[in-house]
């Protein structure tokens, strides 16, 4: 059994991971169709701000409320599922505002909603999005609704931008130098001036993502309102950690086969291991297939300029697919004894319910890139 079959079968979380443009967002839709497939209830949760993963799988829109795909749709694809998948798009301001309410007393909710800082904090500063999606993340699987959760992340080159994140917006909150900035604001001091001129210390580079100027005073009431939900953040972000390094979860490393990408692939990979995580597969996507010798000995029957015109594109696409097939190698060669999997570019952009699932079966079921190219040029609609 290919090892994200077994995932599948047997985890609850599959955490998809891997820099932007890769197809990450439609391969963790494909994984959770494939998890219904398998019998397991499937959610899969993005936080992709393009929004692909509502058109892959023919929704109007996705909200912060996971969405069942009708039976209906499934049909209309030829896909036939063992239990239902759902999906959603994180909404991340509400997302925020949905953790403040449940943890913070009514009176210090509405202070901190309110604040003009956490308004940006909760949309704008670096790692609140990776902090809440990982916060969601351990929400859904809690619940118990679904007995398998694919997250797709956001575009990040390195493994620790996203799962270091979380932990930053937490030192931050509880830093000392956080903490120096109360202390004016207790005594009832005027704080008229702004962050700009603090340099390069922690908050000014903490706050690097923020949209606009901010006040001392802005801040400091926000921390203060904050300051009591701290032990309760720590204790949470603690859960979250537990849960990525327990046997529950798996780690897909989704890539592309050019040579800067399999660079940061091997860097994410090692990364990944270091922080103890299971590792079950990297992927590489969009693999180029060539065309093969029957198809090729066609174009000799064609009339010139068609012939000429024809052979240089065979002889283009075949060179793409060796440049791709060596990369495979050397990247597989660099991750073992992680196990590594390839899919082969489709014609056609993976839009929909059928070309998601024929992308997620060649995850979990024995196949060739040609065998699947040709399977794909020839279902209805590709």
């Amino acid at each position: 059994m290919r090892p994200l079959a077994e995932a599948l079968r047997s985890r609850g979380v599959v955490v998809c991971v891997g820099p932007g443009g890769v197809g990450k967002t439609t391969l963790a839709a494909a994984l959770a169709l494939q998890g219904a497939a398998l019998g397991r209830n499937s959610l899969v949760c993005t936080i992709d701000p393009a929004r692909r993963l509502a058109s892959a799988l023919g929704l109007a829109e996705l909200g912060n409320l996971a969405r069942p795909i009708s039976a209906a749709e499934l049909r209309a694809a030829d896909i036939r599922l063992a239990a239902p998948v759902e999906a959603m798009m994180l909404d991340m301001k509400q997302s925020w505002d949905e953790l403040i309410a449940r943890s913070a007393p009514p009176q210090q909710r509405d202070r901190i909603l309110a604040n003009r800082f956490y308004q940006s904090l909760s949309s704008a500063l670096a790692g609140s999005q990776e902090y809440i999606a990982l916060e969601k993340l351990w929400e859904l699987h809690a619940s118990g609704k679904h007995q398998l959760v694919v997250l797709d992340t956001p575009p990040t080159a390195h493994a620790r931008d996203f799962l270091d994140a979380p932990a930053r917006v937490i030192d931050f909150l509880g830093t000392d130098t956080a903490k120096w900035l109360l202390k004016p604001a207790l005594r009832g001091a005027k704080l008229g001036f702004r962050l700009v001129g603090l340099g390069g210390n922690l908050i000014s580079r903490t706050l690097s993502g923020i949209v606009g100027g901010q006040t001392l005073a802005d801040l400091a009431a926000f921390l203060l309102a904050m300051s009591s939900l701290n032990d309760e953040f720590q204790e949470r972000a603690r859960a979250v950690s537990a849960l990525l390094a327990s046997e529950e979860t798996v780690v897909v490393l989704v890539t592309g086969p050019a040579a800067e990408r399999r660079e940061e692939a091997v860097r994410f990979h090692q990364s990944l291991l270091e922080q103890h995580l299971n590792v079950a597969a990297v992927v590489v996507n969009q693999v180029h297939a060539g065309v093969g010798p029957e198809e090729a000995a066609a174009s000799t029957r064609l009339p010139e300029p068609l012939r000429g015109k024809l052979e240089r594109t065979i002889s283009e696409a075949n060179s793409l697919a060796q440049a791709d097939a060596h990369g495979v190698r050397v990247l597989r060669e660099a991750v073992a004894p992680t196990p590594l999997l390839t899919v082969p570019r489709f014609p056609g952009e993976v839009h929909d319910l059928g070309a998601l699932w024929r992308a997620g079966a060649y995850l979990v079921a024995d196949a060739t890139p040609r065998e699947t190219l040709a399977a794909a040029a020839a279902a209805p609609g590709a």
